[in-house]
C-alpha cells in the first residue's frame, strides 16, 4: 500500500509539472493570463507531493518490503537500518527519484522566497524548472519506477553492493544531488532571463544564492566522495580521474566559474551573455556526468544504470534540455547588451582570466572523459589517466592560481599592478623559497614542485585581503573569500605533499615479523576471525611505532559479505598531525595459519589529509559567503519594504 502511495504521489506530482509548465507558457504569452497566479502555488503543492513519494520510498526500505523490486534488488532483511536507509538511494530508481525530489523541493523554495525580479522573470524561471522537473518524471514514470512490485515475492533480498555499505553513501550522493540541482535553478535563471530579456544585476543577485549555494553542496560531496573512494577501495590513492569522478568535478568547474561572474554581473552590472552562457553549461555539466552514471555506457562501483534503453533516454533529455537553451541563447543572445566596461588591469579581468581557465580545464576533462567512449564505440579501447590530465590540466591551473592570488587585491573596473608591489613581492618571496626548498626535498618531481612551491604563495596572498581592516569589521563575504582561497592553498599543499613524499610498501609477514615503512615500524601481532551484522572478516592487528615511539594499534580486515557475497579489503588509518599511515590486509601467501605469511600492503603519506581539510575549508568559505549575501539581501528587501510602507502612510 505503502508502494501504491508513493506511485500515486509521484503521478500527481507530475500531472503538477506538467500544469505548471502549461500555466507558465499561457502567462507569458498573454501577459495578464489568470493562469499566471497558479504558477507558484502549483510548483510548491508539487515539491511536497514529490517529497511524499521519496519518504514512501525511504518506508519501504526500512520495513524490507521485498513485495517491492527495487528493495528485494538492493536491500536485505539482515541489514543495519542506516543502509537500508541510505540504500534508497544507492540504486539507479531510487537516485532519480531522490534528484527529482530535491528538484520539486528547490523549485518549492523559489516560488516561496523569490521576490526580486519581475514576476514575467520568475514564471518563466519557474516553467523552465518545471520543464526540466516534467522530464525526469516522464523518466521515473514509465523508465525507471522506484515502485515496480515483484511478484512471486522473494524470501530475501539480494542486498547492497558492499563497497557502498559505508557512512561515506549517506553523505555523499545526496549532498552531490544538491548540487546538481541547484545547477537546474541557475539554469532555468537564465532560461527566464532569456525568455524575457532580463539580464542584469538584479538577475544575477536572484540566481547566485543558488549558484553559491550548489557550489558549496558539490564542493563537500566531491570531498566526501574523494574520502570514501581513498579509504575504502583500498587502492591508497584519493583520485584517479576515474569518468564518474570526472562527471562530478566538471559541473564543480563550470559552477565555480559561474560563481565569480555572477558576482561580477551583480556587482559591476558586466558579463552579461558570459553568466547566462555559463548558467546553461553548469547544467549541461550535470546532464553528462547523471548520463555517464546512469546510461550503462560506464562499468564503476559508482555507476548505476547497465539498461541501454534509459541511456538512450537521458540522452535525449540531455539533448533536448542543452540543446533547447543552446538555441535559445543563440536566439536571443544579440538582444543581451554588453554590460559595464572594465580595464585589463581590474578585478574582473582577472576574474575573466580565471574563468577562461577554469574553461580551458573543463574542456580536457570532458574531452580526456569522452574520449575512450568515442573510440570504443568504433572498436578502438582507449585509457586516458592521469599521464594525460595532471600535465594537461597543469598548464591552466598554475597561471589560474597566480592570477588567484593577485586578483582579490585588485580594485574594479581599473586598478595598477604598482600599487600591489609589495604584496606581490612578498608572496612572490614566499613562493620561491619554498620552490627552493621542494626542488632539495623532492628533486625530479616536476608537478608536486610546483605546487609546494605555489601552495604557500597562494596562503599568503589569501590573506592579504584582510591588510590594513579591523577584523571585527570585516563582512562574510569577504571572509568566505579569504577562508575559501586558503582552503585552495591548504588542499594544494596536500596534494603536492602526497604526490611528492608518499612511501609504499608490499610485503607479505608471519605473524610476530615487523617492516619499516617511512618513519614507521609495522608489527603483524596476530590475524583473528571477527563477524559484523552481515559479514564476517579476518583481522590483522598492527603494532605501529611512529620513529621509535610507542606502539599503536591498527586492524584492517579482509571482509566477506554474504548478502550478495563479496569480498573487500577494509583500510584501517592512523592519523597524525604531519600525515597518515594507510594499512591494508591483503592474501594469505603460503603456509598454514600458525606458520604461513600475509600479504600487507603499507602507505606512509604526509600531509595527506590536508586535501580534505582543504576541501572543508574551501566549503566553509563558500558558506560564510552564501550566509553573508542572505542577510545582506534580506537587509535590503526590508529596507525597501519600510520606505514602501511610509510612502504609503504619507500618501494617506
Amino acid at each position: 500500500m505503502i508502494a501504491e502511495f508513493g506511485l500515486a504521489a509521484l503521478w500527481l506530482a507530475a500531472a503538477l509539472a506538467l500544469l505548471q509548465f502549461g500555466s507558465g507558457v499561457a502567462a507569458l504569452r498573454k501577459g495578464d493570463s489568470p493562469l499566471a497566479a497558479l504558477v507558484r502555488p502549483v510548483a510548491v503543492v508539487q515539491g511536497a507531493l514529490a517529497l511524499l513519494a521519496f519518504a514512501a520510498l525511504l518506508l519501504v526500505f526500512a520495513e524490507t518490503d521485498l513485495s517491492v523490486k527495487l528493495v528485494a534488488l538492493n536491500s536485505h532483511s539482515a541489514k543495519p537500518m542506516m543502509y537500508k536507509i541510505a540504500g534508497a538511494w544507492g540504486n539507479h530508481e531510487g537516485s532519480m527519484l531522490l534528484w527529482v525530489t530535491v528538484m520539486g523541493l528547490a523549485g518549492s523554495f523559489v516560488a516561496v522566497v523569490e521576490r526580486r525580479l519581475p514576476e514575467p522573470t520568475m514564471i518563466a524561471t519557474l516553467l523552465g524548472q518545471a520543464f526540466v522537473s516534467l522530464g525526469f518524471y516522464v523518466f521515473l514514470l514509465f523508465a525507471s519506477n522506484p515502485f515496480e512490485r515483484l511478484n512471486p515475492v522473494p524470501p530475501e533480498g539480494q542486498g547492497l553492493n558492499p563497497l557502498l555499505q559505508d557512512p561515506g553513501l549517506a553523505f555523499h550522493p545526496p549532498t552531490l544531488y544538491l548540487g546538481y540541482v541547484g545547477l537546474s535553478i541557475a539554469f532555468s535563471f537564465a532560461v527566464g532571463a532569456l525568455l524575457t530579456r532580463q539580464v542584469g544585476p538584479a538577475f544575477a543577485r536572484a540566481m547566485r544564492p543558488w549558484v553559491l549555494g550548489a557550489w558549496i553542496f558539490l564542493t563537500l560531496g566531491i570531498t566526501a566522495g574523494s574520502y570514501w573512494a581513498y579509504y575504502e577501495l583500498g587502492w591508497g590513492g584519493w583520485w584517479f580521474w576515474d569518468p564518474v569522478e570526472n562527471a562530478s568535478l566538471m559541473p564543480w568547474l563550470a559552477a565555480t566559474a559561474l560563481l565569480h561572474s555572477c558576482s561580477v554581473l551583480a556587482a559591476r552590472n558586466a558579463l552579461r551573455a558570459w553568466t547566462v552562457m555559463l548558467g546553461v553549461v553548469a547544467f549541461s555539466m550535470s546532464m553528462v556526468g547523471t548520463f555517464l552514471v546512469r546510461s550503462g555506457i560506464l562499468t564503476s562501483v559508482h555507476a548505476f544504470a547497465v539498461d541501454p534503453k534509459r541511456g538512450t533516454f537521458i540522452l535525449a533529455l540531455l539533448a533536448i534540455y542543452i540543446g533547447g537553451a543552446l538555441a535559445l541563447f543563440a536566439f536571443r543572445a544579440a538582444t543581451v547588451t554588453e554590460g559595464e566596461r572594465f580595464a585589463v588591469t581590474s578585478r574582473e579581468s582577472a576574474l575573466v582570466f580565471n574563468n577562461v581557465m577554469l574553461s580551458g580545464i573543463l574542456g580536457i576533462v570532458l574531452m580526456g572523459t569522452l574520449y575512450p567512449l568515442v573510440t570504443e564505440a568504433f572498436g578502438e579501447r582507449v585509457s586516458v589517466g592521469p599521464p594525460y590530465f595532471n600535465p594537461m590540466s597543469a598548464v591552466f591551473v598554475v597561471p589560474m592560481l597566480i592570477v588567484l592570488a593577485v586578483g582579490p587585491l585588485l580594485r574594479w573596473r581599473r586598478d595598477s599592478l604598482s600599487r600591489l608591489r609589495m604584496p606581490m613581492v612578498v608572496a612572490g618571496v614566499v613562493g620561491l623559497a619554498a620552490l627552493g626548498l621542494a626542488i632539495v626535498l623532492a628533486p625530479g618531481k616536476v608537478l608536486p614542485i610546483i605546487g609546494l612551491a605555489l601552495a604557500p604563495a597562494v596562503a599568503v596572498a589569501s590573506l592579504l585581503p584582510l591588510r590594513g581592516r579591523k577584523l571585527a569589521q570585516v563582512k562574510l563575504p569577504l571572509w568566505g573569500m579569504v577562508i575559501a582561497h586558503f582552503g585552495i592553498a591548504v588542499a594544494l599543499l596536500g596534494m603536492a605533499a602526497e604526490g611528492a613524499f608518499t612511501t609504499e610498501r608490499l610485503v607479505a609477514l608471519r605473524v610476530g615479523e615487523t617492516t619499516p615503512v617511512g618513519p614507521w615500524q609495522i608489527r603483524l601481532a596476530r590475524i583473528e576471525p571477527v563477524a559484523g551484522p552481515n559479514w564476517t572478516a579476518l583481522e590483522a592487528t598492527l603494532e605501529a611505532s611512529y620513529a621509535g615511539g610507542k606502539p599503536i594499534l591498527t586492524h584492517p580486515q579482509a571482509r566477506m559479505f554474504w548478502a550478495p557475497v563479496q569480498n573487500t579489503a577494509e583500510s584501517a588509518l592512523l592519523t597524525r598531525w604531519n600525515g597518515q599511515l594507510y594499512t591494508v590486509l591483503g592474501d594469505k601467501a603460503d603456509g598454514d595459519a600458525n606458520g604461513g605469511r600475509w600479504q600487507l600492503r603499507l602507505w606512509w603519506k604526509p600531509l595527506v589529509t590536508l586535501i580534505w581539510l582543504g576541501g572543508a575549508l574551501i566549503a566553509l568559505g563558500g558558506l560564510l559567503a552564501l550566509v553573508g549575501r542572505v542577510a545582506s539581501d534580506l537587509r535590503r528587501l526590508v529596507a525597501s519594504d519600510k520606505i514602501a510602507f511610509r510612502r504609503v502612510r504619507q500618501g494617506r
